[in-house]
This record gives C-alpha cells, structure tokens and sequence, in this order.
C-alpha cells in the first residue's frame, strides 16, 4: 500500500513538529496493534488520502470530531453508485457478490428516502421486546457451546476461544432469530465461515471468490425460505413469529417490502450480525486476560450479582478495541471540507472507528482499558441514522458470553504469547484469527445429549 504525499491540515495542533513519512499502513504488523499509526494520524493527518490494498484510494478519518460528523452527514452518501471511480472500484468496495446476487437494497447500502422507509420496516420486526424475549435462548447456546469444550474428548481444558465458542454463538443466534430451521444451520455456518476466511485473508487482498460463491447460495437459500414462510404465515401468532415472518408481516400492513428486500435485509441482518459478535467477544475476551486487575474486578461484580459494571465493561471493551475497526464505505455526493481538507465529488470516505475511540481529545487516558468508564459516547456502532439497528443483540450476545466464561472457567487464560497471536486482515473488521486459551474444567451444566448436540454444532 502507498501512502498519498500529505499537506499537513488546516487545523493542525500548533507547534506540531515535522511529522515525517505517513506510518505504513495495512500491514501484518499493522494489523497487530494499528493503534500507534492511528494516533499519528490523528495528529498529524486526521483526514488523510491513501490508496487500499485494493488499489482503491479513499480519505481515512482518525479523530473523534470529524468521525462523528462524517458519520452524520447526508452528503456523504453509502450507495456506491456515487463512486467516482465506478469501473476501477467494481467489486472492491462492499461485500464480494452481493451486487450479482440481486442483494444490494439493504440497511448499509441506500440513503433517505429508501433509507428511512426500510429502516422503519426493519424496526417494526427487530424490536427491542423480541431481542430481550430471546435472552434465554443466548445463555442456553452460551452454556452448550461451553459444555462442549469442557467435555471435549482428549481435549478437556484447552480450547481455541474463536472456532469453539465466538464464532458458533452468533452464528446459531442469528440463525435462531432469523427463522433458518435448525436442520439448516450448519449449511449457514459453512457459508459465514467461508466469508470469515476469505474477506479476511490478508491486509494485501485476498481471494474474494469464495465469499461470492457462499452470498450466491445464502442468496438462493433465503429466497426459498421467504417463499416458504410466505405462504404459512397464518400458521403462528405474531408473537411467537420469527424475524423473516415479521420481515413479511410488516410488507403486508400497507408498507411496500419486495421480495428482493425482505432477502437482502434477512442477509445483512446475518452478515453484519455475526462477525461483529464474534469480534466483541474475542477481542473482549482477549483484553480481559491481558488486564488481570479488570478481569478480576469484573469477575467480583458478576459473582455478587452485580450487572452495572458488566453494562459499562462492555460499552468499554467496544471503545477500546472494538470489533469494527472502519465503518463501511461512504462517497462523497458534492465537493465539501472535513478536518481542513477538500473532499473531492465522488470520494470515498472511510471513518476509521478504532482510532475516533481513542482520541484523547475526547476520553480520558483513552489508551487505557477502564470498565468502570462512564463518559463513554463511542462510535463503536456508529452514529447518525446508520447506527448499528443489531447493537441491543450484538451487546445481549457479549454480556452473556463473557458473564458465563468468566463464571463458569473462572481461571481461564491464554495458552499463547500475545505476539504468537495472528489477527484477521482486512479493512473493516477488527478480530483475532484464533485464540487459544486454558482453563480447569468443570462439570457440564446441562444433559448429556445436550453436550452432544453442542459438540455436533460447535
């Protein structure tokens, strides 16, 4: 990757010494701790032009001030057809294959009005009574998916956190909520897999084909499955309906969802909905081990039935090493200035959310892992009316996760070096590849078939 020759901004810090060559960018090394380039931007090129790893050039915004108002702002549009660079950029920006697979039209995609009108639709299934009402159903996949490390034939006490437990957890979840019969699940797994691999294979690029080839059957798959649910849709009340049925019911009550929506939507519900999970739960997990005076306090107010600092810890592990490193793609709809400089029609825009939440002209020692942080307005799921509509899910799914492992495997650990420890490359996603840790084992909580069957899922 190259860095573009930088003007220092307008607005630089005053007395600011020569700031030398732009740090590298979207290296291995990089990946492993981006947050010392991060704040050098920040300083010193706060909007700065760079060209991707994928050949595509696109403004890098590092402070929290203008990340907040970038994520805000209407000219910044989230349609790729306002790309400048439509022919260079085709299949660089986005999912791989979600534009061959007819699934453009969802939440991360479109701008007011179509915006607005399916946002609404989506807010009428995914309410916050039914994302509590599914609390049972998290802690149960959460205590099978621990069951079967524990009881892990030749294996007990050891486990690799990510492929054993972070990853299968949302996955099901997802699943469950969305509708997916059980008996389908595993083919769902094997599709996020191969987009987990693939669109992480490497900060340089990566072989792509793979996650197009799995959109292209959770495509067809799900477009079965509305057909399906389409035509029973009387057969269940509305309170006991899944998200795909309520997806439907809200089409039905006078508001216009096609087919093709209520697929794409029912997709990115599941693509933006599992990855961001599995990387709260990962990097939550990995800062804990790594800050033994939080993890132990954490461990104390869990114990005593306290949920207060379980809220505010997790709120902190999403502000300090947060599973979304940069939001997804903006493009500039007309010439405008951010952080001093001028941002051409066209240009793409990325917020880089991992070093806004570090600004410490914002938080307090924001290189500091504090759970009992109460001023925290990070922009870990966004801001403006692109906010994450998964974040009550996604936080549901972390508190739960991270309560039960601490509880139940009280003296986990890590069973690597840190430096041995290898994260995902990638542009948006911040998570490790895998996570080896130890701990002593205990007896499983629930029934044997139950361990088997978290065994044959996990």
């Amino acid at each position: 990757m190259h860095d573009k020759p930088h003007t220092p901004a307008a607005d630089a810090p005053a007395g600011c010494p020569a700031a030398g060559p732009a740090p590298a960018l979207f290296t291995w090394e990089f990946a492993s701790d981006p947050y010392p380039a991060y704040a050098w931007l920040r300083e010193h090129a706060p909007v700065h032009r760079t060209e991707l790893p994928s050949g595509v050039e696109a403004w890098l915004v590092t402070r929290y001030t203008e990340a907040r108002q970038a994520l805000a702002d209407a000219r910044l549009s989230k349609n790729p057809v306002h790309h400048s660079e439509a022919a260079h950029g085709k299949g660089k920006v986005g999912i791989p294959g979600e534009r061959s697979a007819n699934l453009m039209t969802h939440l991360l995609n479109i701008d007011p009005p179509d915006h607005t009108r399916l946002r609404r639709l989506v807010a009428k299934a995914f309410t916050p009574r039914r994302v509590a009402a599914f609390a049972p159903r998290v802690q149960e996949l959460t205590d099978q998916l621990i069951d079967a490390m524990i009881a892990k034939p030749g294996g007990a006490g050891q486990a690799d956190l990510i492929h054993e437990f972070a990853f299968p957890l949302p996955i099901y979840a997802i699943c469950d909520l969305l509708g997916v019969p059980r008996e389908d699940q595993d083919d769902f797994r094997d599709w996020a897999g191969m987009m987990l691999r693939h669109t992480k294979a490497g900060h340089g690029g990566g072989p792509r084909g793979g996650v197009a080839k799995s959109v292209k059957k959770m495509r067809g798959y799900l477009a079965e499955l509305i057909h399906r649910k389409r035509a029973s849709l009387g057969d269940t009340a509305e309170a006991d309906e899944d998200l795909i049925s309520a997806l439907i019911r809200a089409s039905d009550h006078g508001e216009h969802l096609t087919e093709n929506e209520a697929a794409a939507m029912a997709f990115i519900l599941l693509f933006a909905g599992f990855e961001t999970t599995v990387n709260l739960i990962g990097n939550g997990i990995y800062a804990l081990l790594r800050h033994p005076a939080q993890r132990e306090l954490l461990q104390k107010s869990i114990a005593a039935g306290d949920t207060e600092l379980l809220t505010t810890g997790i709120e902190e592990l999403l502000r300090y090493d947060g599973p979304v490193e940069l939001a997804t793609w903006r493009f500039a709809t007309e010439e405008l200035t951010l952080g001093g400089q001028r941002i051409a029609e066209g240009d793409p825009v990325l917020v880089v959310l991992a070093a806004a939440d570090r600004d410490p002209a914002r938080f307090d020692e924001p290189d500091v892992l504090d759970l009992t942080r109460r001023d925290n307005q990070h922009l870990g799921y966004g801001h403006g009316i692109h906010y994450c509509l998964g974040a009550p899910l996604a936080r549901l799914e972390g508190q739960t996760a991270l309560a039960t492992l601490l509880t139940r495997l009280p003296d986990i650990r890590l069973a690597a070096e840190p430096d041995d420890l290898r994260w995902r490359g990638g542009l948006i996603m911040r998570g490790l590849r895998s996570l080896p840790v130890e701990f002593t084992p205990d007896r499983p909580l629930t029934s044997d078939k139950a361990i088997c069957d978290a065994e044959s899922t996990a």
